[in-house]
């Protein structure tokens, strides 16, 4: 099962708030990624480009460019209902 995601929005300290179409919302902590992929660190070092993420077209991941995506199943299964990230 998909569950599509509807918007994102970025946070500070590189967290995502993420809204599900199914009107679910969770915060996902991207940090964790920085030490597991390596496209994912530019993120680090460019804001502007972290806090250019959008919903891929219908609903199945996001994306900052053509390197760096997230499926919607990665952000839903380890985004976190409560930001005690």
């Amino acid at each position: 099962m998909f569950y599509k995601i509807k918007t994102v929005e970025p946070l500070d300290n590189f967290i995502l708030y993420i809204t599900f179409e199914n009107d679910i919302k969770k915060y996902y902590d991207l940090k964790l990624l920085f030490d597991r992929w390596q496209e994912f660190k530019i993120l680090q070092d460019n804001i502007k480009l972290f806090s250019n993420v959008k919903v891929d077209n219908g609903g199945y991941g996001i994306s900052w460019n053509e390197e760096i995506d997230i499926s919607c199943n990665e952000l839903w299964e380890n985004g976190k209902e409560n930001l005690d990230v």
